[in-house]
């Protein structure tokens, strides 16, 4: 068997053996209706321009989903899957992110003060022009993984690096 035949093979089995991770349209659709979800698989959601609060999602996939302009105050995100996400401005005051995963996600703008952020992965995170003033459990450490800019508002002695 040549090389290229192995190949094949071998990642027509590495394909059959992974389970199925595209988005489940009906947790995405009870969602949209308001209803919480915890541990539902959101991936790539359109959430954008939704008014809830109080949902959980904890420990859900929300991986590339679209929250602009979603009002989301009181949301549960803690463990979830939030890669990629695009938040701009959004409103997530006293929302709890914390132990989410926000690598490379856009929080362009977004409202998140009295938010937890508590061990938030922050790698890649755009928090330009956003408010996190009164974010509780964000440090220093979390915020010179993100980038933002002279508009992003931070709790007193905190900084974030330029975009």
């Amino acid at each position: 068997m040549n090389r290229l035949a192995i190949a094949l093979v071998a990642s027509l089995i590495a394909a059959t053996a992974l389970p199925a991770v595209a988005q489940n349209a009906s947790q995405i659709s009870r969602v949209r209706g308001g209803a919480s979800c915890p541990g539902c698989n959101l991936f790539q959601g359109d959430f954008s321009g939704m008014e809830v609060r109080g949902l959980n999602l904890a420990g859900a996939r929300l991986r590339q989903a679209d929250l602009s302009l979603a009002v989301m105050n009181r949301t549960r995100f803690s463990r979830a899957d939030m890669r990629d996400v695009e938040a701009y401005g959004g409103v997530f005051s006293s929302s709890n992110f914390a132990g989410a995963d926000l690598t490379n996600a856009s929080f362009v703008g977004a409202y998140l003060d009295g938010s937890i952020m508590s061990g938030a992965k922050l790698n890649g995170t755009n928090l330009s022009g956003a408010r996190l003033a009164r974010a509780v459990g964000l440090t220093q450490s979390q915020l010179n993984q993100a980038c933002g800019d002279d508009a992003t508002v931070l709790p007193s002695g905190l900084r974030i690096p330029a975009c």
